[in-house]
């Protein structure tokens, strides 16, 4: 049996303190959203045959993160639409949570191109290079969070939230055990965003919706319909997807 589980880090894990001002290519490190108190980590991932070296994000990107750039937090008073080249989203209709929990909780309900719009803002709000990954990037990371041999299912359920565990809904990052890269909920708990080579609108790592063997380096979905087949915008909202509360996503930092 393939164990996933790291020796237990915190959410910090192997963080170089203070790391922000000058860039590193061998530690990972915590970025701050200037005029606000929310922090997200970073995790250096190795070169491979494929991909790397290039970070990722520890964790899916959070309702804390997404919040600054959706209602304009970092700024008093909020800001209008398209301030600083930047477009926000619309609001949604109804709660995009679900009212499964906010804070701490990963992104749902959000479009491909919602999440690379956020991506487009926090580039601008860091001076960094932030985007989703590829799905060759995702696949490498995959690789290295299971480990030679592939996952077990048991192994699998140690790390991430599916049908049979999650109550048919999505959970707190960072609640299941992290993987062999110290990364929280790469597979299941919500299914992320990846750039595909065809340009499809394609997911990896299965959700919360998904069967314990489901979930995984190999759990692969293509948006279709369904997705957003009750929203009542015409045409269909660029920004949410009313059907899609199983969908987030995670970043990637390109080393410079």
């Amino acid at each position: 049996m393939v164990s996933l589980t790291a020796a237990p880090p915190t959410l910090i894990g192997r963080l170089a303190p203070g790391f922000g001002a000058q860039d590193s290519q061998d530690k990972d490190y915590r970025e701050t959203i200037a005029g606000t108190t929310v922090t997200f980590d970073m995790v250096l991932v190795p070169k491979g045959a494929t991909a790397g070296p290039f970070y990722i994000g520890r964790t899916e990107v959070t309702w804390d993160l997404y919040d600054v750039f959706a209602l304009g937090l970092d700024t008093p008073g909020g800001r209008p639409a398209g301030s600083d080249g930047a477009a926000q989203p619309s609001n949604p209709y109804g709660a995009p949570d679900y009212g499964w929990g906010h804070a701490g909780f990963p992104v749902i309900s959000v479009t491909r191109q919602a999440a690379e719009a956020f991506t487009k803002w926090l580039s601008q709000k860091t001076g960094r290079v932030y985007r989703l990954p590829t799905e060759s990037e995702w696949q490498h990371v995959a690789a290295l969070a299971v480990g030679p041999g592939g996952p077990s299912p048991d192994a699998l359920d140690g790390v991430g939230w599916h049908r049979n565990s999650a109550s048919a809904r999505s959970h707190a990052v960072g609640t299941k055990a992290p993987d062999r890269l110290g990364l929280f909920d790469l597979f299941g708990n919500a299914a992320e965003w990846v750039m595909a080579k065809d340009g499809q609108l394609v997911t990896r790592g299965g959700s919360f919706r998904d069967g314990s063997d489901g979930i995984g380096p190999e759990a692969r979905a293509v948006q279709d319909e369904y997705w957003n087949e009750r929203d009542p915008q015409l045409p269909k909202s660029r920004w949410w997807l009313s059907d899609g509360p199983f969908v987030g996503f995670r970043l990637v930092r390109e080393i410079q």
